[in-house]
């Protein structure tokens, strides 16, 4: 094949397209580029720029069709560099719908892979361009996998304000890492090292934000089956570890033997058991955890083996660790929480999810936008009625100054409240501590008149009265946040 040069103009226009495809799609710097491409001023919005951009692409390439020209193989060097990946990005950009009609169908089929019926046209379309059929195969997975991480990220995590963009931007480098090329050379079928740590107060999204990754990694393409190797839906587990006791957590973890103790009635798998070499494993409260679990989960972290409870055969995990917990830095840090080598083995990324508080503060338009993706999914309706009906009763019962202090899961459960009775009290305390109540504790002391339970009820209250939300008195007082709020009921009903 005759081998030429890019212009100069040529060069500039798919140099532009190169660095797009570069960046994250939740970017600033992407949004700049899309305007330069589709030649628009910013005033346009964003799916105007987007589609101008794909046909100014795609008009351009179709020039090098005419010419003869678009082929990888047509250029040396730098140019071809570029043109590679403006050829991925004209293909990624062609298939999209295909790509997110296929992820509606795989949510629907849960843990069946669905066939894909545009895979062997994509994968000629890629051969076309130049690629080897191997190659051709493996940009079919990762357009499947940067298509499938912008739905779950822009679809489940709605908001624009400045903190939610930088969250946004933070989860696609997680799973992308902030060089795309990097990935795709290297990193593509060894993100199974990199743990992940979010953290975030109670109800913020760190579970929604730990799916989005899970189901967002690479799952190769079989040619022959037309279908991807695995459901994204089966690849994420999920395990929430507050809610198993001690004698138990261990067998949810890593399985046990039949026979390993009283009630082991038959082989089970565990979560790390059950995880694919494709999968992702979420292990929510990992703050709640005791040292000698935190022992084996450094070893499965580090060797990645681990044994079920009453076996001594050792399995193979081979899928990445995503962990949650809403403890502070501080106590992190501090070593209160976790394991100092386990915390290290642990982070190899750590994204703080904003509390809702924060988002507003910043935007307050962002609670609009919550309240209809919220009713939206609730009822299935695009209503401004409803959202309308919810921000009133918002605005009557809790002020424009309220802190939703359960963050977005709160909001959640406030809508649900304002659809079925139209109020929501919110968790501000019905009930206000007496101003004396410092001074008659300080008196119980001295007088060796009050027992443990009360004296801790009693401090709660005070530090919510102060801090104004369950989730710093937890902070301040290393308690877990259901167990503050049973303090300061019991406190405020008794006194």
């Amino acid at each position: 094949m005759k081998q030429k040069k890019l212009n100069q103009e040529e060069r500039r226009f798919f140099k532009t397209v190169y660095h797009a495809a570069f960046a994250s799609p939740f970017s600033t710097l992407r949004e700049k580029l899309d305007l330069k491409i589709a030649g628009l001023f910013p005033s346009a919005t964003r799916r105007e720029s987007i589609d101008k951009c794909i046909q100014e692409i795609d008009s351009r390439i179709k020039q090098l069709e005419i010419q003869g020209r678009a082929n990888i193989n047509s250029f040396l060097g730098r140019d071809q560099t570029i043109m590679k990946i403006v050829f991925l990005f004209d293909i990624f950009h062609k298939f999209r719908d295909d790509f997110d009609q296929l992820i509606l169908d795989q949510i629907n089929a849960e843990d069946k892979p669905v066939e894909v019926s545009f895979g062997n046209v994509t994968i000629s379309l890629l051969q076309k361009r130049g690629f080897s059929a191997k190659r051709a195969i493996h940009y079919l997975g990762l357009t499947y996998q940067l298509r499938r991480a912008f739905y779950f990220i822009s679809t489940a995590l709605v908001g624009t304000s400045s903190c939610m963009i930088k969250f946004k931007n933070h989860l696609w480098n997680n799973i992308f890492t902030d060089d795309i090329n990097l990935y795709d050379n290297f990193m593509w079928n060894k993100m199974e090292d990199f743990s992940t740590l979010l953290l975030g107060e109670t109800g913020t999204g760190k579970g929604t934000a730990a799916m989005a990754i899970g189901r967002s990694g690479f799952i190769p393409y079989n040619v022959k089956t037309q279908r991807f190797e695995e459901s994204f839906m089966h690849a994420f587990n999920s395990l929430n570890l507050s809610q198993f006791p001690e004698a138990l957590l261990e067998s949810e973890l890593f399985g046990h033997k039949k026979g390993a103790f009283t009630g082991a009635v038959d082989n089970y798998q565990g979560v790390f058991d059950r995880c694919s070499p494709h999968g992702s494993i979420f292990l929510d409260e990992i703050g709640e955890i005791p040292n000698h679990v935190q022992i084996k989960l450094l070893q499965v972290l580090q060797e990645r083996i681990f044994t079920p409870v009453g076996s001594h055969v050792k399995c193979r995990f081979q899928g990445r660790v995503i962990a949650a917990t809403n403890k502070s830095v501080k106590d992190i840090l501090s070593g209160k929480v976790l394991r100092d080598d386990f915390y290290y083995r642990l982070c190899s990324d750590i994204i703080e999810v904003p509390p809702l508080s924060e988002r507003i503060k910043e935007a307050p338009a962002e609670l609009d936008t919550l309240l209809a993706f919220t009713v939206d999914r609730m009822t299935g309706t695009k209503s401004q009625n409803l959202i309308d009906r919810v921000k009133r009763v918002i605005n009557k019962d809790l002020g424009e100054d309220y802190t939703w202090p359960g963050n977005v899961r709160e909001l959640e459960q406030c809508v649900r409240s304002v659809l079925l009775k139209r109020s929501y009290q919110g968790e501000a305390l019905d009930l206000k501590p007496p101003a004396n109540l410092t001074e008659q504790l300080i008196a119980d002391i001295k007088n060796k008149n009050i027992d443990i339970p009360s004296l801790i009820s009693g401090y709660c209250t005070i530090l919510y009265e102060h801090y104004g939300t369950y989730e710093k008195v937890a902070r301040k007082t290393g308690l877990d946040r259901r167990t503050i709020k049973k303090h300061i009921d019991n406190q405020l009903h008794t006194k």
